[in-house]
């Protein structure tokens, strides 16, 4: 007996891959010792916001010139807006994980992310669903996104003090504004999507497969935010004088370099096809699923890696209630994604 998925279904499905997905994208650079930050992030730009996305995109949207005429200049720049101030939002997270360490950084980041990424889209184009019984499991649901990830903010908290060191003054707290900054400005990539929907209609038009129409928002997206990344690094490479790593005969670590491209640029297309099965409102609901799916898929990927040792139980106990928050959301995010679609 056959049984088939249907357009929400297969959406959730494509979220949970692109999720597990985005959380391991970062793992090679456990393997890339001999070079610093600046060196593997600059390679990871080329390939996931440089080299991936015009060669996917020109396979998989028919007509694309076309698609950008028939968008006009001011809908490609709108999506190009978005695309550099996501772009300096990972400058920021550079930053802020030195001040105050990953786990924080993340957790404040992915955090504040879902609730903006989720929580404009529904306001800006769809207020008229907010007072419906699904518009407020929404609400219930990314509250408890908030609720779950400020537990694991706290757990991160708890574990750097143990393992690092508890950061001090004017750093600690430059780094907590640069992660909430970073998480609004983390949510501009979901947002490029919701407001380049007719750039993705106009796709579909010309020929396009559903699930690869949003490639066409992706394309300028990615190249817009790949500008604040390069000029980051390129300035870290100057101030560092780490660019002579990249004379170093390491074969090895442009290949893991290449592989984070792969996986993070990977996870965005998924992400694209996730949104366009989940209905009118696939971005509010889709956003606060894919950062809480990250949040859950590095806690295990942290946990399996040996992040959590030696800093006690008690820390990992908290984490493990963020998770189980955040798990919860999920299904209240589901439910409501299944009554508004």
């Amino acid at each position: 007996m056959r049984v088939s998925m249907n357009n929400s279904e297969l959406g959730f499905l494509l979220l949970t891959i692109a999720g597990l997905t985005n959380a391991s994208f970062t793992l090679p650079m456990k393997f890339t010792r001999k070079w610093v930050w600046e060196n593997v992030w600059l390679v990871w730009t080329f390939s996931a916001l440089l080299m991936l996305p015009p060669v996917v995109t020109i396979c998989t949207v028919p007509e694309l010139v076309a698609v950008y005429r028939a968008s006009g200049a001011g809908q490609i720049l709108t999506v190009m807006a978005f695309g550099a101030g996501w772009g300096i939002s990972q400058v920021f997270f550079g930053i802020a994980a030195d001040a105050i360490g990953i786990a924080l950084t993340f957790s404040l980041v992915l955090g504040t992310s879902a609730a903006v990424g989720a929580l404009i889209p529904l306001l800006r184009l769809h207020p008229e669903r907010i007072h419906t019984p699904a518009g407020h499991a929404l609400l219930i649901g990314i509250a408890t996104v908030l609720l779950g990830v400020a537990i694991c903010a706290i757990a991160g908290r708890l574990r750097e003090k143990r393992s690092a060191g508890q950061p001090q003054g004017r750093k600690a707290s430059a780094g907590l504004i640069l992660a909430i900054l970073c998480g609004c400005a983390a949510a501009l990539m979901n947002l490029g999507i919701a407001f380049g929907a007719p750039m993705i209609d106009i796709a579909v038009r010309y020929g396009a497969n559903r699930s690869n129409a949003s490639n066409a928002v992706w394309l300028p997206l990615l190249l817009a935010g790949a500008i604040p990344n390069l000029l980051y690094c390129l300035y870290l490479l100057n101030k560092n004088s780490s660019g002579r790593n990249f004379k170093l005969p390491l074969p090895g670590h442009w290949f893991l370099g290449l592989i984070m491209g792969i996986l993070w640029f990977g996870s965005v297309l998924l992400y694209g096809a996730s949104v366009s099965r989940l209905g009118p409102l696939g971005a509010s609901v889709g956003w606060p699923l894919f950062m809480s799916l990250i949040v859950i898929a590095a806690s295990l990927l942290g946990l399996v890696t040996g992040e959590w040792k030696n800093c006690g139980r008690w820390p990992f106990t908290i984490q493990l209630t963020g998770v189980t928050a955040v798990t919860f959301a999920i299904f209240l995010l589901a439910r409501a994604a299944q009554a508004l679609t």
